[in-house]
């Protein structure tokens, strides 16, 4: 099995071949014998090239090496049989200039005499000329056999193209990548592509290109070295649906989805998100999500593959509300509810491979080496857009409690990746605020930030999980951590009655319960101060490892 790209250049050879029989032909009629006789060794030096790439990858029995041979002999017996040709030219010529001594000498030929020499030219030029015909009718034949063999027998690696833009959202992607790289009839090609930041007026901004921060094992193919036009791969893999419809980011407008399905056999959806998705009687939910569900790169797309069965009814529902009936069973073909490869490399993952910045161990363990609470602190985008300045200053209360309690727990803050990109669009008075609490956080040094593009290391390493309802929630709960939505109206310092001497004083199994079986329910009698108390959970208590990535390639590369 050879990729498309060999496959390609031995079917640009087969057809040079083609040419040259023309440009054969092209010399003898102008009785260009040498030049004939020389494109000739041109051929059977390509072909002899051929079937050795050939050979090396499809065996010395394979039909077109067969062929090849065939091929190089008929070469000979042309060589041959021009090269017989060419030195009964030169006797005849020979001849002719007897004919001329003899006109000179006498004044006249005898009749018996003249033209002797021209007849046996005309006689040996016809039949040299017919079997060099025919010898180039059976190079032209074979040629065509080596063309249709080459196409029809030799199976090519087919190309799997994988765009992701940020490398904090490449494990949406990387399950099912390392099953296609993992695929012996498949070339998986990873391009991280740039991005723009939009400025408050809508129109793009600065420029961002993430391929350096993907993991070592991954390997990067720069998005200028790989011509979509040109290699037209058979599957193209996204997980950014908004095309030019985002107002915080847009990758490059080449690469929007709509570009891309002109480039491919297949363009592949898969969401860079996961939701909970428990709550679907919830008309305001419902709603919230609405736009996921009709974004241009799930219209677009030949495939979707979102985390649930339920998931799937609710974009097939919208979808259909919003392109009629008749449009309901195409979209229950094209969208799956296989799972989401978020999942997988989470539950994957064993802390005992990961390793963590020695300034953040430092964090971690009291000087006697005895660990502290690590509480996994996730600010989102749409908290910040819905609260604004009431959400800053909830950020900085949370702050101020575990600034108060940094020997008993420590706060691992892991704002939203594209966080900063939001404010400087849509909130830029808001960004010298921000900017100036997060410079202050990390000056202090009593927590953790993270603004690495993995989540795991946040989600295994964590005792508990608090903050905005997001992805990270729902994978919190996925590896048993409990969970608390913070509610940006609730000021612990502003509230007395909610300081630490004053916490539920629930037993800690039924705290924890409760967290878990209602995890999007604010409870004021259970607060952050409460969070603090809870033990931590061993990574037993993960739910088992059931990897969708394969199953999502399989379904992709069938169709």
């Amino acid at each position: 099995m050879i990729s498309k790209d060999q496959k390609k250049q031995i079917e640009e050879l087969t057809l040079l071949l083609e040419q040259a029989h023309g440009e054969i032909q092209s010399a003898l009629a102008a009785r260009k014998t040498e030049t004939a006789l020389q494109l000739l060794e041109d051929c059977q030096n390509s072909a002899i090239f051929l079937g050795e790439q050939v050979e090396q990858t499809q065996g010395e029995d394979f039909a077109t090496v067969r062929y090849l041979e065939e091929y190089c002999e008929q070469i000979y017996q042309t060589y041959q049989a021009l090269a017989q040709g060419e030195g009964e030219n030169q006797e005849t010529a020979f001849d002719r200039e007897q004919d001329e001594n003899r006109e000179t000498a006498s004044g006249q030929v005898p009749h018996s005499v003249a033209g002797q020499g021209t007849v046996r030219k005309t006689i040996q030029e016809t039949a040299l000329d017919q079997k060099v015909d025919i010898c180039l009718d059976k190079l032209d034949a074979l040629a065509q056999k080596i063309t249709e063999s080459i196409r029809r027998d030799i199976p090519v690696r087919r190309e799997a193209v994988f765009l992701p833009y940020k490398a904090s959202m490449w494990d949406s992607l990387e399950s099912v990548w390392q099953a296609a790289d993992a695929d012996p009839e498949w070339d998986a090609y990873v391009i991280p592509i740039p991005y723009y930041d939009r400025r408050p007026d809508g129109q793009l901004g600065q420029l961002h290109y993430e391929g350096g921060q993907f993991p070592d094992y991954v390997p990067v193919t720069g998005y200028r070295d790989y011509d979509l036009e040109k290699r037209h791969p058979d599957i193209v893999f996204i997980h950014n649906p908004y095309d030019g419809y985002n107002r915080v980011t847009s990758v490059y407008p080449s690469f929007y989805s709509g570009e891309l399905k002109k480039y491919t056999g297949r363009l592949v959806y898969i969401p860079y998100f996961v939701l909970e998705d428990s709550d679907t009687d919830n008309p305001k939910w419902l709603d919230s999500i609405k736009h996921f569900c009709l974004s241009a790169g799930v219209v677009t797309s030949d495939q979707v593959f979102v985390q649930s069965e339920t998931l799937k009814r609710i974009y097939v529902n919208n979808l259909t509300e919003q392109y009629g009936l008749g449009s309901r069973k195409g979209w229950q073909r094209k969208i799956y509810g296989t799972g989401s490869p978020k999942l997988d490399k989470l539950l994957c993952t064993k802390r005992e491979d990961l390793t963590l910045p020695d300034t953040w161990l430092q964090l971690i363990h009291r000087p006697d080496g005895s660990a502290k609470k690590v509480i996994l602190y996730n600010t989102s985008v749409a908290s910040l857009l819905e609260e604004q300045g009431k959400m800053l200053q909830k950020i900085q209360d949370v702050f101020q409690v575990f600034r108060e309690n940094q020997e008993e727990a420590i706060l691992w803050w892991r704002p939203h990746p594209l966080i900063v990109s939001t404010i400087r669009s849509m909130l830029p008075h808001l960004l010298e605020e921000y900017q100036r609490i997060t410079a202050s956080y990390c000056a202090e040094g009593f927590g953790i930030y993270d603004d690495t593009p993995d989540m795991t290391k946040a989600l295994m390493f964590c005792d508990a999980y608090y903050g905005d309802k997001s992805s990270l929630t729902l994978l919190a709960r996925k590896t048993g951590k409990p969970v608390m939505l913070q509610n940006a109206s609730l000021l612990l310092h502003d509230a007395p009655s909610q300081g630490p001497g004053n916490a539920s004083e629930a037993p800690l199994a039924a705290l924890r319960q409760r967290m878990l079986e209602k995890p999007y329910k604010e409870d004021r009698s259970v607060n952050l101060y409460s969070l603090l108390k809870l033990p931590g959970f061993s990574d037993s208590e993960c739910l088992p490892c059931q990897p969708c990535g394969a199953r999502i390639w399989d379904q992709s590369k069938a169709l």
